[in-house]
């Protein structure tokens, strides 16, 4: 079932047709607004989105690209952490499974950008807006950092030495 969210671009399966549907997105200050919220973001300056739709067999296909200019906090010193994202999208929306009890889905690797529709419509803006939260970085760090998290006592990957059965399994694969 498709739900109201910050960035909703709802279209109609209907209307997608058998030929592939282009379509561009770009969040208001609103949409942008309540993103922020939902991904604790410092900034989201834009957010916008080159979609095509297909039909493929029971499925609807959207393909294309989206675009952020963001800044998430650091993990340390709660710093805007500027980013820029510019990922591809792949979504399958299927029809959302009708059953009574639990329905046990097994999805192979290439289903796992696939979401659900109630039949009728499809959210684009939602698929967006999930996306970016993937392609978030989920450690954003600033220039401090580093300094902040070392005075904390967090040690970095190249102070941490293996201990016991893992210990010479660096020399040994490095030998190969």
């Amino acid at each position: 079932m498709v739900t109201t969210n910050e960035f909703s671009h709802v279209v109609k399966i209907s209307e997608v047709g058998n030929h592939s549907r282009n379509l561009r997105l770009s969040a208001d200050e609103a949409a942008r607004n309540g993103l922020m919220a939902r991904f604790d973001l410092a900034a989201l300056d834009n957010l916008e989105a080159e979609i095509s739709l297909k039909h493929e067999a029971d499925a609807v296909i959207a393909t294309g690209r989206f675009t952020a200019s963001l800044a998430q906090f650091c993990i340390a010193t709660h710093d805007p952490v500027p980013a820029k994202l510019d990922e591809a999208i792949h979504i399958q929306f299927i029809a959302e499974p009708t059953s009574n009890g639990e329905v046990e889905l097994e999805l192979a690797p290439e289903d796992c950008d696939t979401m659900f529709h109630d039949g009728q419509t499809i959210d684009l803006g939602e698929a967006v807006a999930q996306s970016m939260g993937l392609a978030l970085n989920p450690y954003p760090r600033s220039p401090e950092a580093e300094k902040i998290l070392r005075a904390a006592g967090v040690k970095s990957e190249e102070d941490v030495a293996p201990v016991g059965a893992l210990a010479g399994l660096k020399d040994l694969l490095a030998k190969k």
